[in-house]
């Protein structure tokens, strides 16, 4: 039998004292749970204290084992998420980007189908215009039409790279603020 006092006990000591091997006790000491070159109450009383930290579920039970308490703390953090999301889709605050990118797709197709119905309905609607007239009007379009492609472009370039910038920082969904 060991006794406990204020001498050092060596791993192997320790490890027959409270039931477990001495590479047990030694994983538990390179990992920081317990003290190295201690007396043999002290290293007793840490052993407890640890036991009593898993048992509560405040601590995880060894290296490279689940944290419960972190474990809970994420899944609580992902249902807060999830529970935020769906109020601000009932109270209209949010949408899916996919979403978003249908309706905006739509919308855009539908003004560039507009936009190239311009000639022939100047043709229609206007048979006294001239020539010059109509391809001054047309360059006019061509030019709002490439303004419109870059300013679009310059969007998708920012989104991007916000959401490079948000893989590494914040994974808060899209809120619109204004409403």
């Amino acid at each position: 039998m060991v006794m406990v006092g204020d001498a050092p006990l060596s791993q192997i000591e320790f490890a027959a004292l409270v039931g477990v091997s001495q590479q047990a006790i030694s994983a538990l000491q390179n990992e920081g749970a317990l003290p190295k070159n201690t007396s043999g109450a002290q290293l007793l009383h840490a052993y407890c204290a640890r036991l009593r930290e898993v048992a509560a579920g405040r601590q995880s039970a060894g290296v490279g084992s689940l944290d419960l308490v972190q474990e809970r703390a994420a899944l609580a953090f992902a249902q807060r998420e999830g529970i935020e999301i769906k109020n601000a889709v009932m109270r209209g605050e949010y949408a899916s980007v996919s979403l978003l990118s249908q309706v905006l797709a739509t919308a855009s197709q539908s003004i560039v189908d507009r936009l190239d119905s311009i000639p022939a309905t100047l043709k229609k609607r206007c048979p006294d215009m001239s020539a010059d007239a109509r391809d001054a009007i047309m360059e006019i379009m061509a030019a709002m039409r490439a303004d419109w492609i870059r300013s679009t472009e310059h969007l998708v370039v920012a989104s991007i790279a916000d959401d490079d910038d948000a893989l590494y920082t914040n994974d808060d969904p899209i809120v619109d603020d204004a409403a």
